[in-house]
This record gives structure tokens, sequence and C-alpha cells, in this order.
């Protein structure tokens, strides 16, 4: 028996990236300066001068409300990304025998291409629109020639089969309309 195939998760590179240098340019600043203080020379003048200001401010002051704000937007969107999948476009196929460390997963738009392709060769179909979903698949065609009972049966039995070629991990369902 298969592991259940797990979704795919972006890396997040670029924001874990800038985080980490921000953090690592304040430490650095700061731990400069500890050590210039510890060796007996004078600390930065920049330190001074926010200990000065910071000493005049309050919590009711409108720029620590705003910092604070600022700091807080940030904090969510990390923890935001961190806990997202990210890569919800593509839908995690299935993978025969265990073979360790290999995944394989379909674009939504192609899957979505392919069912399109499919359903355009029904006869009586003039046009299909066809949006992939992780459970669902919604198609809506438009019939000019045939009654829409058969186009929509034989529809349902072309994406039925469609469906099952793609290997998805976890098949959706369609969910087929047909109008005139």
């Amino acid at each position: 028996m298969t592991a259940p195939a797990a979704r795919f998760r972006s890396a997040r590179r670029v924001p874990a990236a800038l985080t980490a240098l921000v953090l690592l340019a304040g430490a650095a600043l700061f731990l400069y300066d500890l050590i210039a203080v510890r060796a007996h020379r004078p600390g930065m003048r920049w330190r001074h001068e926010l200990a000065v200001h910071l000493d005049r401010l309050t919590p009711a002051d409108l720029a620590v409300q705003l910092t604070g704000a600022a700091l807080a937007v940030a904090g969510a969107l990390l923890l935001f990304l961190a806990c997202t999948p990210g890569l919800r476009g593509i839908l995690p196929m299935r993978t025969p025998g265990q073979v360790a460390g290999v995944r394989a997963g379909l674009g939504r738009r192609d899957a979505a291409q392919v069912l399109r392709d499919r359903a355009m060769e029904v006869s009586g179909v003039r046009s299909v629109r066809v949006k992939v979903g992780r459970s669902h698949v919604a198609v809506r065609a438009t019939s000019h020639f045939r009654e829409l009972d058969d186009v929509r049966a034989d529809l349902d039995e072309v994406l039925a089969v469609a469906i099952g070629e793609l290997g998805l991990a976890h098949p959706p369902s369609p969910r087929v309309r047909v109008r005139r």
C-alpha cells in the first residue's frame, strides 16, 4: 500500500531570505555596538540618540502605534506564508510503487486543457469551459444540435474516463452543465 499523496508545498525562499537578511543585519549592528562598549570605547551615536528619542515616546503616541501595527501585520503575513501550502495550482498524482523521493504533479490549467479537449470530441458540443479545482471539475458546455440530456450523459461518460486517465491521487468529481 502506498502512502497518501501529499500536496505540493512552496519553498518560500524569498520571504525567508529577506527575513533572515534583515535579522542578520540588525543582529550584526547590535553585536558590533556591544563589542565596542565592552572594549571601553564609546557606543555608536545612533544608539544614544535612539535611546533619548525612545525615552520621550509613550505607547499612546501615533508613531509607536503605527510601528507596532506594521510589525504585527508583517508577522501575521509571515505566519500565513509559513502555514499555507502555496503551490495550489499543482494537483498531486498517483505514483505507482514505492519509489522514494519521486512525486508527480499536474497543473490545474493543464488538466483543464486535457479535459476540455476530450469534451470537445463529444458530438453536439460547440464550446466548453473547464475549471479544475481540488475536489471538483466544473464543466460548462454549449450544445447546438443534440438533446441536452444526451450531450450531458455523453460528457459525463467521457469526463469520467478522462479524469481517471489523468492519474490524480484524489480524482475530482465532475459537475457538468449543458445549455443551448
